[in-house]
């Protein structure tokens, strides 16, 4: 009986063996590779760029085709804090009307943060579209808890609509001109015409007296 039960068990545990060793090399051959991207490719979707965003310009870009209607949405999020009218009173934060080109803390009787009054110049359109973008990073100990604006568009949607909130609007600024690659070019050309050998720079007197018809 004893014999009979030790053959049942070794035919068991030997098909185990076989069936497990099957599973292993079945699973080599047969093995998926990891593709380079995972999910599936879909038409007319283009996957997401690596290289992350594009670096924002200087804020005058943006504001050459900044839109005061649609800053005039964006101000929504400012006035649970903020009134933009002429004469109009002070909430959390200060009366907005005429603020671009003034002082940093020009409202009288405001309680501006000494962060904040402490920061030189005037709103002009690079230190407001600073303050808009983290007003925490542009004047450290703010009192101001707005998280900011990261689209350079609604800034300048914002600024350009704050601008016509005054007696007295601001002439925009230019856009900043785009580099010429034709100056690059030549500049390219005149390094390599500096770089040849001096024989080649010498013409044949007569050669230049000819007439140039």
């Amino acid at each position: 009986m004893d014999d009979r039960f030790n053959t049942i068990a070794g035919w068991v545990l030997g098909a185990g063996i076989v069936a497990l060793g099957a599973t292993i090399v079945t699973g080599e051959i047969f093995k998926p590779e990891r593709p380079e991207k995972m999910g599936y490719p879909i038409e007319g979707v283009e996957a997401e760029s690596d290289g992350g965003a594009a670096a924002e310009q200087p804020i005058a870009f943006y504001l050459a085709s900044a839109d005061p209607a649609k800053g005039a949405q964006v101000f929504k999020k400012c006035a649970a804090c903020h009134t933009d009218t002429k004469g109009g009173p002070n909430g959390v934060g200060p009366n907005l009307w005429g603020a671009l080109g003034k002082p940093h803390g020009h409202v009288p009787g405001f309680p501006y943060s000494d962060a904040l009054k402490s920061v030189p110049g005037v709103w002009d359109w690079d230190s407001m579209s600073a303050w808009l973008k983290s007003p925490k990073a542009y004047a450290p100990g703010t009192k101001m808890t707005f998280a900011g604006l990261s689209k350079p568009e609604d800034r300048a949607n914002l600024i350009a609509y704050l601008n016509t909130m005054s007696d007295s609007p601001l002439p925009l600024p230019a856009a900043p001109a785009a580099a010429a690659p034709a100056a690059t070019a030549d500049a390219a050309a005149a390094g390599e015409e500096a770089a040849a050998p001096a024989d080649n720079a010498a013409a044949p007197a007569d050669a230049a007296a000819t007439p140039a018809g």
